[in-house]
């Protein structure tokens, strides 16, 4: 290694560090909990400038959701079991955060559907999206892409565009599952953002239009019952068009956001038997290829 190689990988281990202590820093300030915890997520394969930057740009499903809302409660039994005791299909989701996944092993311990992060805001792409997506894809799982969304950058529909142009796709090949929009607290300020319920929901709207204008699905909606109840409320009824996935650690799904009546995909813990979050759905497998197929 030459000695600017060597100069740039320390300065990027630096900044890595830097960030991570900035990063358990915001949590602490931002809600009661062991922020010690969260940076164990990262890959320690990934190497120390990709890690920086997932590390200070990439917010993964359900993270904001485990500050505010905890994760103490959560289902400590395997994904096969809930699974048999649900009638469900066992899926996972990742980000960058998982970095290169072993989907052969994930396979292998029963994980049949997988929703991959592709974008957050209009600025970030995960960078190992094409692992994530295409590996899935290839050891025969059903999987989509997820956009983390952030309602206070730009609209709805502009977000939409981005996730669609940098692999929130669908295509009816019986493989793809309708992109998923992830709306939870907001890692940087406040709540919700600074909108009003209404303007949450037009926001909502926005962002779904313009997704099914492009793909001919509308998105799956992922949140919690308590950010959907602050932020959205009873101001928007999204149920007759997008599928629910709602998150919540514990033994049960509990009370659904306004005004679906059953979840579509549980997440139920944001770690366990396979890489990344764990989830089910809800529903036999040729349900899930129903979903996949539109």
């Amino acid at each position: 290694m030459t000695a600017s190689a060597s100069w740039k990988r320390l300065v990027a281990t630096l900044a890595l560090t830097s960030c991570i202590v900035t990063g358990i820093a915001q949590a602490q300030n931002d809600a009661n909990v062991d922020a010690q915890s969260w940076p164990a997520g990262l890959n320690p394969q990934i190497t120390p400038d990709i890690a920086a930057k997932i590390v200070t740009e990439d917010h993964p499903m359900g993270s904001q959701i485990r500050l505010y809302e905890g994760n103490q409660q959560q289902m400590m039994f395997s994904a096969r079991a809930i699974a048999a005791a649900t009638g469900s299909v066992p899926g996972m989701d990742v980000s960058g955060w998982q970095g290169n996944v072993n989907w052969s092993g994930a396979w292998s311990n029963g994980a049949r559907f997988a929703y991959v992060k592709a974008t957050e805001n209009t600025n970030y792409t995960n960078p190992y999206f094409a692992q994530q997506y295409n590996g899935s894809y290839n050891v025969g799982m059903i999987r989509g892409a997820y956009h983390f969304a952030h309602p206070d950058a730009s609209s709805g529909a502009t977000q939409a565009n981005y996730f669609v142009d940098n692999g929130g796709g669908w295509s009816r090949d019986g493989k793809t599952l309708p992109g998923a929009l992830d709306m939870e607290y907001n890692p940087n300020g406040s709540t919700c953002y600074g909108l009003s319920q209404s303007g949450m929901a037009a926001w909502v709207g926005s962002f779904s239009n313009q997704y099914h204008a492009r793909t001919g699905r509308w998105p799956v909606i992922y949140t919690s019952a308590s950010w959907w109840s602050q932020c959205v409320g009873t101001a928007g009824n999204f149920s007759n068009n997008s599928p629910l996935w709602v998150a919540r650690y514990a033994s049960s799904a509990g009370t659904l956001p306004y005004a679906w009546g059953y979840y579509t995909i549980w997440q139920y813990a944001d770690s366990g038997t396979f890489p990344g979050d764990q989830n089910v759905f809800n529903g036999a497998y040729d349900r899930l290829q129903a979903l996949s197929n539109g």
